[in-house]
């Protein structure tokens, strides 16, 4: 939990403001989506969906201590009608709920797009005990870098990060695609890929938006930068990732459905 810096404009602090206000929405109405689409897939696929329901509701609480703390870090005020002036209030802004979030979650969005390709047992319970903690471990090692303003102490935690982020991204792009070919039909195979690919893209917007304070920008503009980066991730990460995730389900439960994939 780093001091905030001094200095912020209106509109640094409202897109900070509107992209965490956004990002609450979108995590709260993908988590009733997901739940009430629970009984359109067959039993197979529900804990799949259950799990990416949890993912949302968890980011949605985080995304809304995030705003509480961002707003009462701030008075926000207008003198005689003219401009907004924005002031820190003396509160800290706590950014470490983002690292809670991603210690929980991110594990979980593995294992659920693990879950949904519907592997052989022991290869799903392999490939979720090592992506989990191989992401656990990418997050637990960023979030010491995070908190430094040293950009030497960053530098280094980012490169340890990268380690095991490095071995997630290789697994879902090139470790999973043979899984990825044996889908019941071809709409589920590109659905998969599709997810795959997304979270490798979603997955590599993270390291850079952690460089931001790394590569010369600083104060309110970087923090902005970082907030708004980080909330835009996410919602890729997790809720339109999730979309996917309920989009594979759909399709492989009407496949099963219609008897051209007999369920175990």
């Amino acid at each position: 939990m780093a001091p905030l810096p001094d200095g912020f404009s209106y509109a640094e602090w409202n897109a900070t403001y509107n992209a965490l206000s956004f990002g609450i929405a979108a995590m709260g109405s993908a988590t009733i989506f997901f739940w009430l689409q629970l009984p359109n897939v067959t039993k197979s696929y529900r804990t799949a969906l259950t799990i990416t329901g949890i993912v949302t509701l968890i980011a949605t609480y985080h995304y809304i201590r995030i705003f509480n703390s961002w707003s009462e870090a701030f008075t926000v005020a207008s003198k005689d009608g003219g401009d907004y002036h924005v002031k820190l209030t003396g509160a800290p802004f706590n950014d470490g709920y983002r690292y809670v979030d991603w210690l929980l979650t991110v594990p979980l969005l593995l294992i659920e797009l693990i879950l949904v390709m519907k592997l052989p047992q022991a290869e799903t319970v392999s490939l979720s005990w090592k992506l989990g903690l191989a992401s656990a471990l990418m997050v637990a090692l960023g979030y010491p870098g995070e908190i430094q303003e040293d950009l030497a102490v960053r530098w280094f935690w980012w490169c340890l990060s990268m380690i095991p982020f490095c071995y997630v991204v290789f697994t879902l792009a090139v470790g999973l695609a043979e899984a990825t070919s044996k889908q019941p039909s071809p709409a589920a195979a590109s659905l998969a890929s599709a997810a795959r690919y997304l979270t490798v893209l979603s997955w590599c917007t993270y390291p850079f938006v952690y460089m931001v304070k790394s590569v010369g920008l600083a104060g309110p503009a970087a923090t902005m930068y970082e907030q708004v980066g980080y909330s835009l991730a996410d919602v890729l990460a997790k809720a339109v990732f999730g979309v996917l995730i309920w989009a594979i389900a759909a399709e492989k439960s009407a496949v099963e459905e219609s008897g051209k994939l007999l369920p175990n």
